[in-house]
């Protein structure tokens, strides 16, 4: 990691792009250089210069979608998928000139909420359930191809349980095959596998719940132990009685910080062990110490976080792109 971010006790957002016309909740931070974004109006961006100049692509024929999710591997590569139904898959390997339509499902309660991926082959996408079943999706050959594999998730969910697309991040990979899926509404769960979806666990999250507007909406997990939940109330942004735990355990059990963020939270990641973002429509929080101790350090609204090689980039739903960068 950047030695600049542990000298630094203050943060500040700087502006990369305020007037794109869009609703963002789709980013893919792949290095220092390669940003991409995804939302409103079948729109895609992507920068290869850390966010100082942009590309805008709408893929041809898919303009009325809202791209919730997208993942990127270079400058070439990129995954859509889009909320709603019709629900679609879209990739590029061309930089977006263009996209192959890859998944389609046209069952009205289609709804798919996020992805990722373990490597450049190897991925899984999740959405809401079809007569109580989960929807899970999972690519082998980078994306070309999906399977429904939703019928190895043997539990079913609550009626009033659903994800959330609000920021693509309620779903997380990391290491050899392990995955968490959390949950919200009426009630909000984690569930885990750790063979690519071929099993799971579930673990009951003591995140605000209860009502459809409540739940767990992005999770991070540093290693397989270290992790990280965000959410509370939409309707209610500015309320942060229960929106952050914590988890030490792989997701078994989660516990509140010292300090909670200052508001209901749509995306959350790791920077570094230590250095965490949260970020929602009420305001953006840095922790420097693991998660325990939250420091709100703007009110500008954000619907996600995404980092890596130490850049740090926000998206929101007034068509802004934003930079974190330390004060020093």
């Amino acid at each position: 990691m950047l030695p600049f971010w542990a000298a630094a006790q203050n943060y500040q957002l700087k502006p990369l792009v305020t007037d794109a016309k869009i609703s963002m909740r789709g980013l893919s931070v792949v290095n220092k250089k390669i940003i991409w974004v995804s939302g409103t109006k079948g729109t895609v961006g992507k920068s290869t210069d850390g966010g100082k100049t942009w590309q805008w692509l709408q893929p041809k024929g898919y303009d009325k979608l809202d791209f919730r999710d997208i993942q990127a591997f270079d400058q070439n590569k990129a995954i859509v998928v889009n909320a709603g139904s019709p629900a679609y898959i879209l990739s590029t390997i061309d930089g977006g000139k263009t996209w192959r339509e890859n998944y389609k499902n046209t069952d009205s309660a289609a709804f798919f909420n996020g992805m990722d991926f373990w490597d450049g082959q190897i991925g899984m996408a999740f959405g809401d359930p079809i007569n109580h079943k989960m929807q899970l999706l999972r690519t082998d050959d980078g994306g070309l191809t999906w399977k429904n594999i939703s019928e190895q998730l043997k539990q079913p969910m609550e009626v009033g349980e659903a994800g959330f697309a609000a920021s693509g991040t309620s779903i997380k990979t990391t290491g050899n095959g392990k995955v968490w899926i959390a949950t919200g509404g009426v009630v909000s769960n984690i569930y885990h596998s750790v063979n690519y979806g071929k099993s799971w666990k579930v673990f009951k999250c003591p995140i605000l719940q209860g009502e459809s507007s409540t739940g767990v909406f992005s999770i991070d997990f540093w290693d397989e132990n270290n992790g990280v939940a965000v959410g509370g109330n939409y309707l209610n942004d500015k309320d942060n009685q229960n929106n952050v735990l914590l988890t030490t355990n792989g997701g078994k059990k989660w516990k509140k910080p010292t300090q909670p963020v200052s508001g209901y939270r749509s995306g959350v990641t790791f920077v570094n062990k230590n250095l965490l973002v949260a970020t929602g429509t009420s305001g953006t929080d840095v922790s420097t110490d693991g998660g325990q101790r939250w420091q709100n350090i703007s009110g500008l609204s954000f619907n996600a976080v995404k980092a890596a090689d130490g850049l740090v980039i926000l998206v929101g739903g007034k068509g802004q792109v934003y930079k974190l960068e330390p004060q020093l």
